[in-house]
């Protein structure tokens, strides 16, 4: 528990601003490679991939509160269970809950999916989004709830299209628009099932520039080196003449030469312009894993 609460003591002091706390999933730290830890808050966000007792749960969060008096609650995700179940592990949380970041607040599920609506390790990608997005229009694949859409148009994007099947995600994502005062007559939400929309996307083309950010894999809708050859054939034409591609790959089984391959092959044109990780707050010990996150502009 020591190498737990030096690592959490290096965040501190905590403000209202989100990120994650501790990242055990990237075996930099023995024997807590199954655990993550983020704040939200005033709530911390415990994920265990393993079961932990309750003794263990008691002690890191009594040491939590008495460096954290700001912690109110903490939620613990149990994801080594069948189904995800989420308890509250200490105190009362709040009924909502927002990440906020640089500005920005998205309203999160915390306690009713596995994905709570946002994701921390794209922080950085978020942040340079918001920073090339100005008078560009947008198509935002695999949406979610919608926090690049957000972050563009608080860029100065002209114009952001958001896809995904979930309609309760972009139903948020609708709200996360509005949470921040951002005109939602900038922003479409669009329930549609990526394979078979391509028509329908090439008639509300061109874009500037196309956002992909697939899960590793869900179900039948997506499998990484299944459909990552057929978007990279279809996502050019979907581009205005020097339009661009930000394609976000987190799948440790394929790695991150996967994309780059891929980029080579089916999009020789394509000039890669910037490739970052996830950062530092999400090190990993074998640094072909984790989320990599690929720009790339085409001539």
């Amino acid at each position: 528990m020591d190498l737990l609460i030096q690592k959490i003591r290096e965040k501190l002091p905590l403000t209202h601003e989100s990120f994650r706390l501790f990242h055990g999933r990237g075996h930099c730290y023995p024997g807590y490679e199954d655990i993550v830890i983020d704040w939200f808050a005033p709530v911390i966000h415990l994920v265990c991939y393993r079961q932990r007792s309750e003794i263990w749960l008691t002690e890191l969060y009594d040491l939590l509160r008495c460096h954290m008096p700001q912690v109110e609650a903490m939620l613990v995700q149990q994801r080594y269970s069948e189904g995800t179940v989420t308890h509250t592990g200490y105190g009362t949380s709040p009924q909502t809950v927002y990440a906020e970041e640089a500005g920005l607040r998205y309203q999160l599920r915390l306690g009713h999916a596995q994905n709570i609506g946002f994701f921390p390790d794209m922080r950085n990608a978020r942040q340079y989004v918001r920073s090339i997005a100005a008078g560009k229009t947008l198509l935002n694949l695999f949406s979610y709830t919608c926090s690049f859409s957000v972050v563009a148009l608080a860029g100065g994007a002209k114009r952001v299209d958001n896809l995904d099947m979930n309609k309760g995600a972009l139903a948020l994502g609708r709200l996360n628009h509005e949470f921040n005062g951002i005109d939602t007559r900038g922003a479409a939400f669009l329930p549609l099932e990526l394979f078979r929309s391509f028509s329908r996307l090439r008639k509300l083309s061109p874009y500037d520039l196309v956002i992909c950010d697939p899960p590793a894999a869900q179900g039948n809708s997506f499998e990484g080196r299944r459909d990552w050859p057929k978007l990279l054939k279809q996502l050019p034409s979907l581009l205005s003449p020097g339009g661009e591609i930000i394609a976000c790959m987190s799948a440790p089984r394929l790695g991150r030469d996967y994309l780059q391959n891929l980029f080579s092959e089916l999009c020789p044109q394509a000039i890669l312009v910037r490739h970052s990780p996830a950062g530092e707050d999400f090190r990993d010990i074998d640094p072909d894993k984790g989320l990599h996150v690929f720009h790339y502009r085409f001539p």
